[in-house]
């Protein structure tokens, strides 16, 4: 596949061609990652959970929004691996570390969760 910069899809074709890839890389995500199969069945109850609570519309948003960022950060961080590991799978230093980094990330993401969580439960 060749990336071809003039001719690009435009308009309605590239939304739904945009929309294709999405569900090709949620899928992939779902078949491949263990740890995002769990983060999203985490989050399709906590996310029903949210509608018992006694909390704001805004709040709700809120509490929805940081699982949904867990759930980025997850992404992203495979695809840092998936790079990493198209470049070369012999080991070296900064491969390991740009995977790493991006498991630092999903540690925070999960952290900014909880305290997301915990802020609006405790209040």
């Amino acid at each position: 596949m060749n990336f071809d910069n003039k001719n690009k899809l435009t308009g309605i074709t590239r939304i739904v061609s945009a929309f294709s890839n999405t569900g090709k890389g949620l899928s992939w995500m779902i078949k491949n990652e263990a740890a995002f199969r769990q983060e999203v069945l985490l989050s399709a109850v906590l996310t029903i959970g949210t509608f018992l609570l006694d909390v704001s519309l805004t709040q709700q948003a809120l509490l929805i929004s940081a699982l949904l960022f867990v759930l980025l950060i997850e992404t992203i961080n495979t695809a840092i691996e998936a790079v990493v590991d198209r470049i070369g799978l012999e080991l070296h230093p900064l491969s390991g570390l740009a995977k790493d980094l991006g498991s630092a990330a999903v540690f925070i993401s999960c952290i900014i969760a909880t305290l997301v969580w915990g802020a609006v439960l405790w209040s």
